[in-house]
């Protein structure tokens, strides 16, 4: 459990460091990108995290889903970041 939390925190503390990006590099760069939600309504950014891959980002979502009971259903978008090429938002609703 204390790993869960931990993995959690750290979603947490990415999704907010990337929400600031989100609002400080379009202001502060000419050509910024920021990867939005995946189609559909309702998609809620929670975090981001660097993974080997797109599935095993969307693994751990999956497994994350039963901790957070107000979202049915969990995705990952590809959202590379300087130093972190294989950065992953992750989405749920």
């Amino acid at each position: 459990m204390e790993e869960v939390m931990k993995s959690l925190r750290t979603r947490i503390a990415l999704g907010l460091a990337v929400g600031v990006a989100a609002v400080t590099v379009p202001l502060t760069a000419t050509a910024a990108f920021a990867a939005g939600p995946p189609p559909g309504d309702g998609w809620q950014p929670v975090g981001g995290e660097s993974f080997d891959s797109w599935q095993k980002c969307y693994d751990q979502m999956q497994s994350d889903l039963s901790q957070n009971p107000k979202y049915h259903e969990a995705t990952c978008v590809s959202d590379p970041q300087p130093g972190l090429p294989n950065f992953y938002s992750e989405w749920m609703r």
